[in-house]
Protein backbone atom coordinates (compact mmCIF):
# COMPACT_ATOMS: atom_id res chain seq x y z
CA UNK A 1 0.00 0.00 0.00
CA UNK A 2 1.12 3.56 -0.57
CA UNK A 3 0.76 6.34 1.97
CA UNK A 4 0.88 9.90 0.70
CA UNK A 5 2.59 11.22 3.81
CA UNK A 6 5.65 9.07 3.45
CA UNK A 7 5.29 7.93 -0.16
CA UNK A 8 6.50 4.47 0.86
CA UNK A 9 5.09 1.35 -0.74
CA UNK A 10 4.73 -1.68 1.50
CA UNK A 11 5.59 -5.08 0.04
CA UNK A 12 4.18 -7.92 2.12
CA UNK A 13 6.43 -10.99 2.07
CA UNK A 14 5.65 -14.42 3.50
CA UNK A 15 8.10 -17.28 3.85
CA UNK A 16 8.64 -20.30 6.04
CA UNK A 17 10.39 -20.07 9.43
CA UNK A 18 13.41 -22.07 8.31
CA UNK A 19 17.09 -21.30 8.46
CA UNK A 20 17.53 -21.29 4.68
CA UNK A 21 14.67 -18.83 4.10
CA UNK A 22 15.86 -16.69 7.00
CA UNK A 23 19.35 -16.67 5.51
CA UNK A 24 18.22 -15.49 2.07
CA UNK A 25 15.92 -12.79 3.52
CA UNK A 26 18.53 -11.65 6.07
CA UNK A 27 19.48 -8.52 4.12
CA UNK A 28 15.89 -7.32 3.71
CA UNK A 29 14.68 -8.38 7.17
CA UNK A 30 17.49 -6.52 8.94
CA UNK A 31 17.47 -3.47 6.63
CA UNK A 32 20.99 -4.23 5.46
CA UNK A 33 19.46 -4.09 1.99
CA UNK A 34 17.17 -1.12 1.39
CA UNK A 35 15.16 0.11 -1.54
CA UNK A 36 14.21 3.81 -1.55
CA UNK A 37 10.44 4.22 -1.48
CA UNK A 38 9.78 0.63 -0.39
CA UNK A 39 9.15 -1.05 2.93
CA UNK A 40 9.30 -4.84 3.21
CA UNK A 41 7.28 -6.56 5.94
CA UNK A 42 7.76 -10.25 6.72
CA UNK A 43 5.36 -12.96 7.88
CA UNK A 44 6.72 -16.39 8.80
CA UNK A 45 4.36 -19.32 8.22
CA UNK A 46 4.64 -23.04 7.46
CA UNK A 47 5.06 -23.67 3.73
CA UNK A 48 1.95 -25.85 3.40
CA UNK A 49 -0.13 -23.07 4.97
CA UNK A 50 1.38 -20.63 2.46
CA UNK A 51 0.57 -23.00 -0.41
CA UNK A 52 -3.09 -23.03 0.58
CA UNK A 53 -3.29 -19.31 1.30
CA UNK A 54 -1.89 -18.44 -2.11
CA UNK A 55 -4.68 -20.54 -3.62
CA UNK A 56 -7.47 -18.82 -1.69
CA UNK A 57 -6.38 -15.18 -1.74
CA UNK A 58 -3.54 -12.95 -2.83
CA UNK A 59 -2.87 -11.25 0.52
CA UNK A 60 0.92 -11.45 0.18
CA UNK A 61 2.78 -9.61 -2.56
CA UNK A 62 5.58 -12.18 -2.40
CA UNK A 63 5.03 -15.65 -1.02
CA UNK A 64 7.16 -18.72 -0.72
CA UNK A 65 5.40 -21.67 -2.29
CA UNK A 66 6.14 -25.26 -3.14
CA UNK A 67 6.56 -25.65 -6.89
CA UNK A 68 3.85 -28.32 -6.74
CA UNK A 69 1.42 -25.54 -5.75
CA UNK A 70 2.30 -23.24 -8.65
CA UNK A 71 -0.27 -24.48 -11.22
CA UNK A 72 -3.01 -23.71 -8.69
CA UNK A 73 -1.86 -20.08 -8.22
CA UNK A 74 -0.41 -19.26 -11.64
CA UNK A 75 -3.34 -17.04 -12.62
CA UNK A 76 -2.40 -14.55 -9.91
CA UNK A 77 1.32 -15.19 -9.33
CA UNK A 78 4.45 -15.64 -11.41
CA UNK A 79 7.76 -17.12 -10.28
CA UNK A 80 10.62 -14.86 -9.24
CA UNK A 81 13.86 -15.79 -11.00
CA UNK A 82 15.71 -15.85 -7.67
CA UNK A 83 15.04 -17.24 -4.22
CA UNK A 84 14.35 -20.85 -5.15
CA UNK A 85 15.46 -24.05 -3.46
CA UNK A 86 16.63 -26.88 -5.67
CA UNK A 87 17.94 -30.26 -4.63
CA UNK A 88 21.02 -31.06 -6.69
CA UNK A 89 21.03 -34.86 -6.29
CA UNK A 90 19.54 -34.52 -2.81
CA UNK A 91 16.14 -33.65 -1.42
CA UNK A 92 13.19 -35.05 0.55
CA UNK A 93 13.73 -38.53 1.92
CA UNK A 94 11.68 -41.49 2.97
CA UNK A 95 12.95 -42.69 6.34
CA UNK A 96 11.85 -45.57 8.54
CA UNK A 97 12.93 -47.41 11.70
CA UNK A 98 14.18 -50.31 9.59
CA UNK A 99 15.34 -50.92 6.05
CA UNK A 100 12.83 -51.64 3.31
CA UNK A 101 13.32 -52.45 -0.34
CA UNK A 102 11.91 -49.94 -2.81
CA UNK A 103 9.12 -52.38 -3.69
CA UNK A 104 8.28 -52.85 -0.01
CA UNK A 105 8.21 -49.14 0.78
CA UNK A 106 5.62 -48.54 -1.94
CA UNK A 107 3.16 -50.65 0.11
CA UNK A 108 3.66 -48.77 3.37
CA UNK A 109 1.60 -46.08 5.10
CA UNK A 110 3.71 -42.94 5.03
CA UNK A 111 3.45 -39.63 6.88
CA UNK A 112 3.86 -36.68 4.48
CA UNK A 113 4.22 -32.94 5.17
CA UNK A 114 1.28 -31.87 2.99
CA UNK A 115 -0.30 -32.73 -0.35
CA UNK A 116 0.72 -29.41 -1.91
CA UNK A 117 4.41 -29.83 -1.11
CA UNK A 118 6.91 -30.65 -3.83
CA UNK A 119 8.06 -33.54 -1.68
CA UNK A 120 4.58 -35.06 -2.04
CA UNK A 121 4.59 -34.61 -5.81
CA UNK A 122 8.02 -36.25 -6.05
CA UNK A 123 6.77 -39.12 -3.88
CA UNK A 124 3.71 -39.66 -6.08
CA UNK A 125 5.86 -39.60 -9.22
CA UNK A 126 8.02 -42.28 -7.60
CA UNK A 127 5.14 -44.38 -6.25
CA UNK A 128 1.65 -43.28 -7.39
CA UNK A 129 -0.11 -45.98 -5.37
CA UNK A 130 1.53 -45.24 -2.01
CA UNK A 131 -0.76 -44.55 0.97
CA UNK A 132 -0.12 -41.20 2.66
CA UNK A 133 -1.34 -39.30 5.71
CA UNK A 134 -0.64 -35.59 6.17
CA UNK A 135 1.26 -34.70 9.34
CA UNK A 136 2.93 -31.37 10.24
CA UNK A 137 6.48 -31.60 8.90
CA UNK A 138 8.09 -31.20 12.34
CA UNK A 139 5.93 -33.99 13.81
CA UNK A 140 6.78 -36.62 11.18
CA UNK A 141 10.01 -37.94 12.71
CA UNK A 142 8.52 -38.24 16.25
CA UNK A 143 5.43 -39.97 14.82
CA UNK A 144 7.54 -42.51 12.89
CA UNK A 145 9.75 -43.14 15.93
CA UNK A 146 6.60 -43.69 18.03
CA UNK A 147 5.40 -46.31 15.54
CA UNK A 148 2.36 -44.36 14.35
CA UNK A 149 3.51 -44.73 10.74
CA UNK A 150 5.66 -47.21 8.87
CA UNK A 151 7.77 -44.43 7.37
CA UNK A 152 7.91 -40.69 6.89
CA UNK A 153 8.66 -38.29 4.08
CA UNK A 154 10.96 -35.67 5.59
CA UNK A 155 11.86 -32.17 4.47
CA UNK A 156 13.77 -29.22 5.93
CA UNK A 157 16.36 -29.90 8.65
CA UNK A 158 15.12 -33.44 9.21
CA UNK A 159 17.15 -34.41 6.15
CA UNK A 160 20.27 -33.92 8.29
CA UNK A 161 19.01 -35.13 11.68
CA UNK A 162 16.92 -38.26 11.06
CA UNK A 163 19.75 -40.65 11.96
CA UNK A 164 19.97 -39.10 15.44
CA UNK A 165 16.53 -40.59 16.06
CA UNK A 166 17.56 -44.04 14.92
CA UNK A 167 15.86 -43.81 11.54
CA UNK A 168 17.25 -45.17 8.30
CA UNK A 169 17.09 -43.64 4.84
CA UNK A 170 15.10 -45.70 2.38
CA UNK A 171 15.39 -43.38 -0.62
CA UNK A 172 16.43 -39.82 -1.32
CA UNK A 173 13.94 -38.52 -3.88
CA UNK A 174 16.41 -35.89 -5.06
CA UNK A 175 18.79 -38.68 -6.08
CA UNK A 176 15.93 -40.63 -7.65
CA UNK A 177 14.77 -37.60 -9.65
CA UNK A 178 18.29 -36.87 -10.90
CA UNK A 179 18.70 -40.50 -11.96
CA UNK A 180 15.42 -40.23 -13.90
CA UNK A 181 15.97 -36.84 -15.53
CA UNK A 182 19.55 -35.63 -15.03
CA UNK A 183 18.07 -32.46 -13.50
CA UNK A 184 17.95 -30.89 -10.03
CA UNK A 185 14.73 -31.44 -8.06
CA UNK A 186 12.64 -28.24 -7.80
CA UNK A 187 11.36 -27.81 -4.25
CA UNK A 188 10.28 -24.28 -3.42
CA UNK A 189 10.42 -20.81 -4.85
CA UNK A 190 9.11 -17.31 -4.35
CA UNK A 191 6.03 -16.19 -6.26
CA UNK A 192 5.12 -12.56 -6.86
CA UNK A 193 1.69 -11.10 -7.58
CA UNK A 194 1.08 -10.33 -11.24
CA UNK A 195 -1.09 -7.34 -10.30
CA UNK A 196 1.97 -5.47 -9.00
CA UNK A 197 2.96 -4.84 -12.61
CA UNK A 198 6.32 -5.30 -14.36
CA UNK A 199 8.09 -2.26 -12.88
CA UNK A 200 7.36 -3.11 -9.24
CA UNK A 201 8.02 -6.79 -9.87
CA UNK A 202 11.50 -6.02 -11.21
CA UNK A 203 12.29 -3.80 -8.22
CA UNK A 204 11.21 -6.49 -5.76
CA UNK A 205 13.07 -9.28 -7.59
CA UNK A 206 16.25 -7.20 -7.59
CA UNK A 207 15.80 -6.46 -3.88
CA UNK A 208 15.55 -10.17 -3.06
CA UNK A 209 18.52 -10.98 -5.27
CA UNK A 210 20.53 -8.29 -3.47
CA UNK A 211 19.44 -9.77 -0.13
CA UNK A 212 20.60 -13.25 -1.16
CA UNK A 213 23.91 -11.89 -2.43
CA UNK A 214 24.38 -9.90 0.77
CA UNK A 215 23.87 -13.06 2.83
CA UNK A 216 26.33 -15.03 0.71
CA UNK A 217 28.87 -12.20 0.98
CA UNK A 218 28.34 -11.88 4.76
CA UNK A 219 27.85 -15.54 5.54
CA UNK A 220 28.83 -15.48 9.22
CA UNK A 221 26.45 -12.66 10.15
CA UNK A 222 23.64 -14.07 8.02
CA UNK A 223 24.11 -17.54 9.48
CA UNK A 224 24.09 -16.09 13.00
CA UNK A 225 20.73 -14.48 12.18
CA UNK A 226 19.41 -17.69 10.62
CA UNK A 227 20.38 -19.80 13.65
CA UNK A 228 17.29 -18.60 15.53
CA UNK A 229 15.25 -20.59 12.98
CA UNK A 230 17.57 -23.63 12.79
CA UNK A 231 15.46 -26.18 14.65
CA UNK A 232 17.78 -28.44 16.67
CA UNK A 233 20.78 -27.78 14.40
CA UNK A 234 24.17 -26.72 15.65
CA UNK A 235 26.07 -24.09 13.71
CA UNK A 236 27.94 -26.63 11.61
CA UNK A 237 24.79 -28.46 10.52
CA UNK A 238 22.91 -25.19 9.97
CA UNK A 239 25.73 -23.98 7.74
CA UNK A 240 25.56 -27.25 5.79
CA UNK A 241 21.78 -27.03 5.45
CA UNK A 242 21.88 -23.42 4.29
CA UNK A 243 24.59 -24.33 1.78
CA UNK A 244 22.34 -27.01 0.33
CA UNK A 245 19.49 -24.61 -0.40
CA UNK A 246 20.99 -21.11 -0.64
CA UNK A 247 23.74 -20.95 -3.25
CA UNK A 248 24.48 -19.68 -6.73
CA UNK A 249 21.37 -21.43 -8.04
CA UNK A 250 19.32 -19.40 -5.54
CA UNK A 251 20.50 -16.23 -7.25
CA UNK A 252 19.21 -17.62 -10.55
CA UNK A 253 17.76 -21.01 -11.46
CA UNK A 254 19.81 -21.35 -14.62
CA UNK A 255 18.54 -22.98 -17.80
CA UNK A 256 18.54 -26.47 -16.31
CA UNK A 257 16.71 -25.23 -13.21
CA UNK A 258 13.97 -23.69 -15.34
CA UNK A 259 13.77 -26.88 -17.40
CA UNK A 260 13.50 -28.91 -14.19
CA UNK A 261 10.55 -26.88 -12.90
CA UNK A 262 8.67 -27.25 -16.16
CA UNK A 263 9.42 -30.98 -16.43
CA UNK A 264 8.44 -31.62 -12.79
CA UNK A 265 5.04 -29.98 -13.23
CA UNK A 266 4.45 -31.41 -16.71
CA UNK A 267 5.10 -34.94 -15.41
CA UNK A 268 2.69 -34.32 -12.54
CA UNK A 269 0.01 -33.25 -15.02
CA UNK A 270 0.66 -36.05 -17.50
CA UNK A 271 0.40 -38.66 -14.75
CA UNK A 272 -2.84 -37.25 -13.35
CA UNK A 273 -1.40 -36.01 -10.06
CA UNK A 274 -1.94 -32.32 -10.92
CA UNK A 275 -5.28 -31.55 -12.60
CA UNK A 276 -4.12 -28.20 -14.04
CA UNK A 277 -1.59 -27.83 -16.85
CA UNK A 278 1.12 -25.43 -15.74
CA UNK A 279 2.23 -22.39 -17.68
CA UNK A 280 5.54 -21.58 -16.01
CA UNK A 281 6.90 -18.07 -16.46
CA UNK A 282 9.54 -16.12 -14.60
CA UNK A 283 10.09 -12.47 -13.74
CA UNK A 284 13.48 -10.89 -13.27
Amino acid sequence: MTTAATDVREIKIAHSPDSDDAFMFYGLATNKVRVPGYKFTHTLTDIEALNHRARTDQFYDVTAISFHAYPYVQEHYTIMSCGGSMGDSYGPMIVAPKKYTLDEVKKLRIAVPGEMTSAYLALKLFAPEIETVTVPFDKIIPAVVAGEFDAGLIIHEGQLTYAHDGLKKIIDLGVWWHDQTGLPLPLGGNAIRRSLGPEVQEIVVNALRDSIQHALDNREAALDYAMQFARDLDTSLANRFVGMYVNERTLDYGDDGREAIRKFLDMGYERGIIPIKSNVDFVG
